[in-house]
């Protein structure tokens, strides 16, 4: 009988991954907006990017994909508090997307 080694590999999670940009537009009257980079398709792409990169940086990061659809909404949720003029910080938009990124 040949006896089991312990085993010394770290199993990597492969875990997709949706890039995202909070930014506030500078051809929207200022309106907080998002993109999700890595949703792009080909003929919208470069629309999308140049606006954001015309914009305000405000947050960006990566939400996992299988929690995007509560992401989006808590992102959603983020945009309308900044779209209503309320304050809110990188340190809070990261503690309220934190459960979503990797």
């Amino acid at each position: 009988m040949i006896p089991m080694r312990e085993s010394t590999m770290t199993v990597m999670t492969d875990e997709k991954r949706v890039m995202f940009e909070i930014y506030r537009d500078a051809d929207d009257q200022g309106r907080f907006r998002v993109v999700y980079f890595t949703e792009l398709g080909e003929h919208e792409r470069e629309l999308e990017i140049a606006s954001a990169f015309r914009g305000e940086h405000v947050f960006d990061g990566f939400i996992l994909t299988r929690e995007r659809f509560q992401a989006k909404s808590a992102i959603n949720s983020i945009l309308d508090r900044l779209n209503s003029g309320e304050p809110v910080g990188q340190a809070e938009i990261e503690r309220e997307l934190g459960p979503f990124m990797p």
